[in-house]
């Protein structure tokens, strides 16, 4: 009898620890519910390109559809970029994989090798069944970052070195330094006009 009574306790025990469990996960669930309807804290700040840089864009197709998702996050909620994380991670690949001529450089390539690292990471964080709210929502939120980053780099592939601004300077000191004059031979010929 001792021995039921024993085993019908261990029993109870286990089954209300079970049930406090239940609840703690629930719990759980209810937070990372509300953290998916949260929106993304996206920096307002956005590169502009230079004139050069926008006309070989403009017809680079993997980055205008690179240009229209990340400008999508200002609007989307951490279930949204969950959702979408794949495509995020195909349309980097793609952009990866068809940089125009213009644009193929060491920097520009590992520029768009971290966006497409950061595309990956939040693809994984998003199929993984342990990750942290708060971890995805910080991955899809550095990828704007890293976008203009690369918007940067490919301003910098049009801005003038310094040997262009000496250049410049020495052509600009030559016109000022160049006198406005007439030379000798034809002073003489101007002022016998005027006899």
């Amino acid at each position: 009898m001792k021995k039921i009574f024993w085993c019908i306790s261990i029993i109870i025990l286990t089954a209300c620890n079970q049930n406090a469990g239940d609840e703690q996960i629930q719990s759980q669930e209810t937070i990372d519910t509300t953290a998916l309807q949260q929106p993304l804290q996206v920096p307002n700040e956005e590169v502009i390109l230079l004139p050069e840089a926008r006309e070989i864009t403009s017809d680079w197709l993997a980055y205008l559809t690179a240009q229209s998702e990340i400008n999508n996050f200002s609007d989307y909620t951490l279930n949204e970029v969950i959702s979408n994380a794949t495509p995020i991670a195909e349309i980097m690949q793609s952009l990866r994989q068809t940089v125009p001529a213009g644009f193929r450089t060491n920097a520009v390539q590992t520029r768009l090798s971290v966006l497409y690292t950061k595309a990956k990471v939040l693809e994984r964080l998003s199929r993984s069944r342990n990750s942290k709210p708060e971890e995805i929502a910080k991955t899809a939120e550095e990828l704007p970052v890293e976008f203009n980053n690369l918007k940067i780099q490919l301003n910098e592939l049009f801005l003038k070195t310094l040997e262009d601004f000496e250049q410049e300077l020495d052509e600009l000191e030559e016109i000022h330094t160049t006198p406005d004059t007439i030379p000798v031979d034809n002073r003489e010929e101007i002022g016998s006009g005027f006899n």
